[in-house]
């Protein structure tokens, strides 16, 4: 699929902030000593594509002269993305700042405690008017746009600018892939608006992501019929909705969920579903490993999408997407940092032994 027209390969907007994760696992409470990351979902799933080469571009906002936004470029540039957005002033000691994130990783029998404090977040002011839409989507060029409902949900503007970059991106031959990310208290009291814009969204989107409740909530689908318990009637459910979402929205193509089962902290039981609308890709839940679960699940958006980028059919973007997953498990970062493709293939084919 990739076209040199083109000069990136994938596009995220995203709101960036920090993630402090106490050391050694433990809970967040009793601790003093963090470990502190640039996080953010959108970044999380861009990552396979530009550690494995791909050009990537991340459309942000950053707070002015603030070490945090200082730490957050750092780490894009160490990341090999381009990122670009406006500076906005803090103004006083009670204005604009990054977002944080504070999250142990659990361990054990002891599930994982996240609390996010997005109060003044600077992203929640993303607008077109700050960035050269005609520029970026014409000039430039983008093959594929991925959205989240996390962004999209943020804020009235942020609604609206994923609207436009969706826009923008239709308009000038750019895939649009959204993940719907479904957060009940980002849709509070705000239902009929965001509906609306979701609808939209997924309306121009070609690659589809959520599970049944993002699905049922963000846009209105009926979810599965209640039936029998267990895996191959959750599998079957979901496969019956996603006809019902393929007849609401026929421009897509790809539709995907993630299947987990948590068996502790440490072990999951971690699965995949995926569709071009031709063929099936069905991955039953296979044990993992787990040192850090957050950012799992981008991880499996970012390698599909990294396969959809390199033409690969849906089996091969479906399994590379489950190992990008598996990946990022295993690092304390948020998100898979792959050495290259083969690093990823041998997660999927569960060969663990030393590589000399």
């Amino acid at each position: 699929m990739t076209n040199g027209n083109k000069k990136y390969a994938l596009l995220v907007p995203t709101s960036m902030g920090i993630r402090l994760t106490p050391t050694h696992s433990q809970p967040f409470h009793s601790s003093d000593t963090f470990k502190m990351q640039a996080t953010s979902a959108e970044s999380n799933v861009a990552s396979v594509s530009s550690y494995l080469g791909l050009p990537v571009k991340v459309l942000t906002a950053f707070v002015k002269d603030s070490p945090v936004a200082h730490f957050i470029k750092d780490n894009l540039g160490s990341r090999r993305m381009d990122f670009e957005g406006p500076e906005f002033e803090q103004d006083n000691p009670w204005g604009f700042r990054h977002q944080i994130n504070m999250a142990d990783s659990g361990w054990g029998s002891r599930g994982p405690r996240v609390q996010n404090d997005r109060a003044g977040e600077v992203g929640r002011e993303l607008s077109a008017e700050d960035f050269d839409l005609d520029r970026i989507f014409g000039e430039e060029g983008v093959e594929i746009v991925h959205l989240s409902g996390l962004i999209a949900a943020l804020s009235p503007k942020t609604s609206q600018f994923c609207l436009d970059v969706a826009r923008a991106a239709k308009a000038n031959g750019s895939k649009i892939s959204f993940d719907l990310n479904y957060r009940a208290s980002f849709w509070k009291g705000r239902e009929e608006e965001l509906s609306k814009a979701f609808h939209e969204i997924a309306d121009a989107s070609d690659i589809l992501i959520g599970n049944e409740e993002d699905f049922q909530l963000c846009l209105g689908i009926e979810g599965p019929e209640a039936g029998g318990s267990g895996l191959e009637s959750k599998i079957d459910g979901f496969k019956e909705m996603i006809g019902r979402v393929q007849a609401a929205y026929p421009n897509a193509k790809y539709f995907a969920t993630t299947l987990r089962e948590v068996i502790s902290a440490n072990a999951h039981m971690w699965g995949a579903l995926v569709t071009d609308s031709k063929d099936w890709e069905v991955i039953m839940p296979r044990e993992i490993g787990v040192l850090d679960r957050i950012g799992g699940g981008d991880g499996f958006v970012g390698g599909m999408l990294y396969g959809i980028l390199k033409g690969w059919d849906v089996q091969k973007c479906a399994r590379f997407g489950w190992a990008s997953g598996a990946l990022a498990a295993t690092m304390l970062t948020d998100y898979a940092q792959p050495a290259d493709e083969d690093q990823l293939w041998s997660i999927w084919e569960g060969n663990a032994r030393v590589k000399r």
